[in-house]
């Protein structure tokens, strides 16, 4: 799928794997919306890629609409990446037995709303806006959807049942998105990160020795992975006009073990 001149919405495009993705995409040729609730670094990516920011929240979906509604002022609406997302870490219950320590249930709750609501609302909003598009070609192809998951989608760790709740969401939906979409002419695949060098490690001596700590897990290359190792895989997934219904994991091989 050719998507020069056309349209993109990066959701979480201000930083880390996001922002790569969106630079990605713009070396392609599409016209980016970064999507995010960091004012500052989206406007600037946005600004650098020739691009527009627009401040959305994923759980609200007039945030939602005014990105779609931004992009498509761009040129045809294509391309919709769902990074936005959160972090959350708890055990099920805790040490003393007692009910107020079992886990935070608003935590899990809003964890659910980000990643996991949010990404579906943002995937039926977008769809709903290239379903009007023209197609591309005789095939009928309109646009391509890339969500991103996690390998805690499926290996997930101590403490990570939120997380993993949310990320295992996404990778059930792809095929069922994928057939519903099918009709209009619009791709769905999910990218499964493992261990990416982010902002989200911080910086500094201990930061990079709890890095070198998770790197020993991975299978080769023995090192946590680029955001832009992660945008050539959304590249590819939006791209690739045959390449539907999967979620792909780019890990280096990694099982991530209980802790």
């Amino acid at each position: 799928m050719d998507i020069t001149g056309a349209s993109a919405i990066v959701t979480g495009g201000a930083s880390g794997i996001g922002a790569a993705a969106a630079r990605a995409l713009a070396a392609k040729g599409a016209k980016v919306v970064v999507a995010d609730l960091n004012e500052a670094k989206g406007q600037a990516i946005a600004e650098e890629l020739g691009g527009a920011f627009v401040k959305v929240d994923v759980t609200s979906t007039d945030d939602i609409v005014a990105a779609v509604d931004k992009a498509q002022e761009l040129g045809p609406l294509r391309v919709l990446v769902n990074s936005a997302g959160i972090g959350w870490a708890q055990r099920t219950i805790g040490k003393d037995g007692s009910y107020d320590s079992a886990a935070d249930l608003d935590a899990y709750k809003k964890v659910i709303a980000i990643n996991l609501i949010g990404t579906f609302d943002c995937i039926r909003i977008a769809a709903t806006a290239m379903s009007r598009t023209e197609p591309l070609d005789e095939s009928g192809e309109r646009g391509a959807i890339v969500n991103m998951a996690s390998v805690a989608a499926f290996d997930g760790q101590i403490g990570q049942a939120a997380y993993s709740s949310s990320k295992g969401g996404v990778v059930g939906m792809t095929l069922p998105v994928a057939r519903d979409l099918s009709a209009v002419g619009v791709r769905v695949n999910t990218i499964a990160p493992g261990l990416i060098d982010t902002p989200i490690y911080g910086e500094g001596e201990a930061s990079e020795a709890f890095k070198a700590s998770l790197e020993r897990g991975v299978l080769f290359p023995k090192r946590l992975g680029a955001p832009e190792e992660l945008a050539s895989m959304v590249v590819e997934a939006a791209t690739n006009s045959y390449l539907n219904g999967e979620t792909i994991r780019v890990d280096g091989g990694i099982r991530m073990q209980p802790k």
